[in-house]
């Protein structure tokens, strides 16, 4: 299937590891121009020459992250065709609700939440300028089954899904389309960093690692798919849905969580 996204500048926040890094380089495949924001960018440039990949150095909790990064992009290539929000931290705490400060409660906001609404107010502007855009965001399937050992990336992941379907229903009908893709349990920093979720979860089910995942897939999320997914699954649904063959997709949420979620 020919997706036709040669030569679209697209923006990847979080670009540098994880879903960001493969998305990226899946953009790059289909011969699109990639802008790649990190705090730490060094990958994202060897992943192509200058006319093809700008690797910006942005810290997207700032209210002067996003308006850089935008900037960037706009200087180099002229344009923003496709926002990808994918910049997010996750912490896994055994000790839930009452264990979350104020503090991890307004880092969670400003990294998870607050970054997709400023880099999204930073390119919406050139969007309608050009009367076409595409903003996919990246949520998670705790949006709609929250997780006690990460109360607070829940709550503002569940934010994300709402603000994208008002950013939909505001600009749609300027060309600009929205939608959300929430990922299942997925090999990212947030599941392989030391003290995240495969490190909660051996101590929570008292097991070695690779057994404690093996129980978490099979006994906890009953995965019908018999695994956790990989960065590449969840690039491959963001890269259909920045295209114009789903043009019709359009203000809506996308899981792709190997059969994680059971709810409607």
């Amino acid at each position: 299937m020919e997706l036709n996204l040669q030569n679209k500048v697209v923006i990847v926040t979080g670009a540098s590891s994880g879903i960001g890094l493969a998305t990226a380089k899946m953009f790059l495949a289909e011969g699109a121009k990639v802008v790649g924001a990190s705090r730490h960018p060094a990958k994202i440039g060897e992943l192509g020459s200058k006319e093809q990949v700008l690797a910006v150095e942005a810290d997207l909790s700032t209210p002067e992250g996003p308006k850089k990064l935008v900037e960037a992009a706009i200087q180099q290539f002229g344009r923003v065709d496709i926002l990808i929000n994918n910049a997010g931290i996750s912490h896994s705490r055994l000790d839930g609700f009452l264990g979350t400060t104020d503090e991890q409660w307004e880092e969670t906001y400003t990294n998870n939440l607050m970054s997709m609404v400023r880099t999204s107010r930073a390119a919406i502007p050139h969007m309608l300028e050009q009367g076409k855009g595409v903003i996919i965001s990246v949520a998670s399937e705790d949006a709609r089954q929250p997780q006690p050992m990460s109360v607070d990336y829940s709550a503002f992941k569940a934010g994300l899904l709402s603000v994208g379907k008002a950013l939909a229903m505001e600009f749609g009908e300027k060309g600009v389309r929205v939608n959300t893709v929430s990922p299942g349990p997925t090999h990212t920093n947030i599941w392989d960093q030391p003290g995240g979720m495969i490190d909660a979860i051996s101590e929570k089910f008292d097991q070695p690692k690779e057994k404690a995942v093996d129980y978490f897939v099979d006994e906890v999320r009953e995965l019908p798919v018999g695994r956790i997914g990989q960065p590449e699954d969840i690039a491959s649904m963001i890269v259909f849905l920045s295209s114009d063959r789903a043009e019709y997709a359009f203000g809506a949420e996308y899981p792709v969580n190997g059969g994680s979620f059971k709810g409607m």
